[in-house]
């Protein structure tokens, strides 16, 4: 069996930004949204992630619908046929997420390291 003193100790933690209590974006959504972005479609997005249609449709919904404006916009088809792409606020939200999440995996490194230094004393 391995001590205290021996395996240090892990602090987790996730980020999710809510508006008046609904869920504007977390880290399911951002990859949902880049997802978008690759593929030009909200099928093939969700296909990527093993979530069916209406999931990710709703997530892309309550996103648009918490922020007060669309994340994606929409063409139907013709002869290229349809596709999705991100608005500008979608990739302003992917942005500031990714910064704010490279600053939380920073803080949660420095408090694993104050946690198990605590545990050595």
């Amino acid at each position: 069996m391995v001590g205290i003193m021996e395996a240090d100790m892990q602090v987790w933690g996730r980020i999710w930004v809510t508006r008046n209590g609904n869920n504007l974006i977390g880290r399911g959504r951002v990859t949902l949204l880049k997802k978008i972005a690759e593929t030009g479609s909200i099928s093939q997005a969700a296909k990527s992630m093993k979530m069916s249609y209406k999931a990710a449709w709703d997530a892309v919904d309550a996103m648009g619908k918490t922020l007060g404006e669309p994340v994606v916009l929409a063409s139907t088809g013709g002869r290229g046929g349809g596709g999705t792409q991100l608005t500008a606020k979608a990739h302003q939200v992917i942005s500031a997420f990714d910064s704010m999440e490279m600053r939380h995996q920073q803080i949660l490194q420095e408090l694993t390291a104050e946690f198990n230094a605590a545990l050595r004393l």
